[in-house]
């Protein structure tokens, strides 16, 4: 058998990985959470309507690469057995995937304070939703202009 790599072996190289590159153009294009699947998921997650307030969410207003994203959140709780942040739901209603996050937490956390970064694909709105012991719900948003999109904008 020749090994001798001929114009012909390139050629068809080349065809059959440009035809490989347009059907996964055409088949992989990637979705856009909008704010209606962002609180359909939420909905999923917990259970009723949260209120404002006790979350506090830290982000940039505008973000120059949305690639990682600084976000720190927090929740105004004494984090004793009677009174504590059960887990937090953190969502952005313009990524391919809403779901950003969720934590639990215990009474054995001490505070209830996460950092992360995030990648954002456009402008959005973060959403943070904190469920409480009590079955309190409480949740705060954070818009985030993104001038270069990191999923892929």
């Amino acid at each position: 058998m020749n090994d001798t790599i001929n114009r012909r072996r390139v050629m068809v190289g080349a065809l059959g990985m440009t035809a490989a590159a347009a059907l996964a153009s055409i088949f992989a294009r990637p979705a856009s959470a909008t704010p209606d699947t962002a609180k359909q998921l939420l909905q999923t997650l917990i259970k009723g309507e949260p209120k404002e307030g006790r979350v506090a969410v830290k982000a940039p207003e505008i973000a120059e690469n949305g690639n990682a994203v600084p976000v720190t959140v927090s929740v105004e709780s004494p984090m004793t057995d009677k009174d504590h942040v059960k887990a937090l739901h953190i969502v952005a209603d313009g990524n391919p995937n809403p779901g950003v996050a969720s934590f639990t937490f215990t009474p054995a956390s001490g505070k209830c304070e996460v950092q992360l970064r995030v990648r954002m694909a456009q402008t959005q709105k973060i959403v943070c939703v904190a469920e409480m012991s009590d079955g309190s719900l409480w949740s705060a948003a954070r818009e985030v202009k993104v001038t270069i999109g990191g999923c892929g904008g």
